[in-house]
């Protein structure tokens, strides 16, 4: 066994959070060819219920490895491509590190696609009190609120920079 093989061995995959970021990818690309569910549906080579492409989309169902292939090559996307990003932005992107926001700053945001956000922020520091001004946010935290935002996660990434905790 070579010394690189090893390395891959120690790699643990959260299925969850996989999941998650497969169902992303996927909601991407359809929503890239302005297609809604409906379409995709209708361009499948097997009936599948529009509930179930919601799911695959929210990574709330597990994805088998021929559907994912029927589910790209209808959307013209090769797999191994969709599986690289996938990859890539668990193992190698900017969501392995935690992001900390202060409530605060959260609140006072105008950004009209962070609205859920905000909401929520307001809701804690009524609750909360002065005893938890910050939070920090986990990756899969980060994947589900930029899905609550409507947003992608890289996108949701860039309008949380500004309101991060500074060190």
């Amino acid at each position: 066994m070579t010394a690189g093989r090893h390395a891959l061995t120690s790699v643990r995959i959260d299925p969850a959070t996989y999941q998650r970021v497969l169902g992303d990818e996927l909601r991407k690309l359809r929503k890239r060819r302005g297609w809604t569910r409906k379409v995709l549906q209708h361009r499948l080579q097997t009936p599948v219920s529009l509930q179930t492409l919601a799911t695959y989309e929210l990574g709330t169902r597990q994805c088998s490895v021929v559907r994912l292939a029927e589910l790209c090559l209808a959307m013209d996307a090769l797999p191994h491509e969709v599986l690289a990003r996938v990859h890539g932005r668990i193992f190698n992107g900017t969501r392995a590190e935690r992001v900390r926001l202060e409530l605060a700053r959260v609140v006072a945001d105008t950004q009209p696609e962070l609205l859920p956000l905000r909401r929520w922020a307001r809701r804690r520091l009524r609750t909360a009190g002065v005893h938890t001004t910050e939070i920090q946010l986990d990756p899969p935290a980060l994947e589900r609120l930029a899905e609550l935002c409507g947003i992608d996660t890289d996108d949701l990434l860039n309008r949380l920079r500004p309101l991060m905790r500074q060190p």
